[in-house]
């Protein structure tokens, strides 16, 4: 066997990996029927200078179809219109509080959190971001997943991201694959493992009184990355936690340009792949299962090479597919993987030099 035929056969494992996961776990992703009974919901919404989208995303929490709701939004010392434009949306279910002092050792949005779930008064937490906007049957679709499932403290789903410009088609499609590829969703849905836990920080739905018992945002203070943290502490306080597919019923568009999507991805990369044990495996997975088949197929054409790349350019149709993303994001793909993991070399590089995270003006020390 010649070299080129045994790197081929290695990137054809490599790619079939993901693919046998991704459609064992699309399998177990679902979108939650609407609710049968009329839930009572806090939705809670931190908001630092967010005037681009604070007004469309509170107007589609109000429009929530079956469901009795109060809306908590925070303002986090904003210094654009975002105050103004909250003051002028009169609505009784609204209620806008302004944030105390950043404590030191809090993160601002696990502050910004933990605060307005201390003004909650309903059974049901929500918690959504600013950019992201709610179909009217979003919330009644998430508190039947929490009734139909009374074990769960904790669920999560991913709303459909709109992308515009190359960065967002390129990079924020493969949150998806790194999901849906590398994480098993069987061993996710056992509350007994932590480590497989994961979630998406724009859309969180919790059990109030789960919430407290985990210790909530509180016991993720110092963190940046909610999306990895949060259910893990639910879990660690003996909570199951679930994902569920969002995409019909939430949208968000992120970012708008590539600085926002590199600062945005990489400030909280080092609480995800980017640790010295984890970034080097995460490495070998990615860029010999979505970058190598590609370049063997150039280079040193082979069948086990060739076979590598129709799956690994498979399993991003079928993403791009099942969660609405854009087709040019696939056409890349090797691309956006290999920008992907130098975007995490290099926030460990950063991390390792001392040098802060920055997110919404703030400086965030690496923990």
């Amino acid at each position: 066997m010649t070299t080129a035929v045994l790197l081929g056969w290695i990137a054809f494992g490599l790619a079939l990996l993901p693919m046998l996961l991704a459609l064992s776990n699309l399998g177990l992703l679902r979108t939650p029927p609407l609710s049968r009974q009329r839930p009572a919901i806090s939705v809670l919404i931190p908001a630092r200078n967010e005037e681009a989208h604070i007004g469309r995303a509170v107007r589609a929490v109000l429009t929530t179809q079956g469901c009795d709701i109060e809306l908590l939004v925070l303002d986090d010392h904003s210094t654009d219109a975002t105050p103004a434009i909250l003051a002028a949306i009169g609505d009784p279910r609204l209620r806008v509080l302004t944030a105390p002092g950043l404590p030191p050792g809090w993160s601002g949005k696990q502050h910004a959190c933990a605060t307005l779930a201390g003004h909650a008064r309903h059974a049901l937490l929500v918690f959504v971001d600013a950019d992201v906007v709610l179909a009217p049957d979003a919330l009644s679709r998430m508190a039947h997943l929490m009734t139909a499932r009374p074990h769960l403290g904790l669920a999560s789903g991913f709303p459909r991201q709109i992308t515009r410009t190359w960065s967002e088609w390129l990079l924020l499609p493969l949150i998806h694959l790194l999901l849906l590829g590398y994480l098993p969703q069987r061993l996710d849905r056992d509350p007994r493992i932590t480590g497989f836990a994961a979630g998406c920080g724009q859309l969180f739905i919790a059990r109030a009184d789960a919430y407290r018992t985990a210790g909530g945002h509180a016991s993720i203070r110092a963190s940046m990355h909610d999306g990895l943290k949060l259910p893990r502490a639910f879990r660690r306080a003996g909570f199951a936690t679930a994902l569920f597919d969002a995409t019909r019923f939430a949208e968000c568009r992120m970012y708008t340009c590539f600085a926002e999507v590199w600062e945005g991805l990489g400030k909280n990369a080092t609480e995800g792949m980017a640790t010295m044990r984890a970034l080097p495996v995460w490495t070998v997975l990615l860029a010999g299962g979505h970058v190598l088949p590609f370049a063997l197929a150039v280079l040193t054409p082979s069948v086990p090479a060739l076979f590598a790349c129709v799956l690994s350019l498979g399993l991003r149709v079928l993403l791009a597919w099942q969660f609405r993303q854009d087709a040019r994001g696939v056409l890349f793909s090797p691309f956006g993987v290999l920008l992907m993991l130098v975007l995490q070399w290099n926030a460990l590089v950063r991390a390792a030099r001392g040098r802060p995270a920055t997110w919404r003006g703030r400086a965030y020390p690496m923990q």
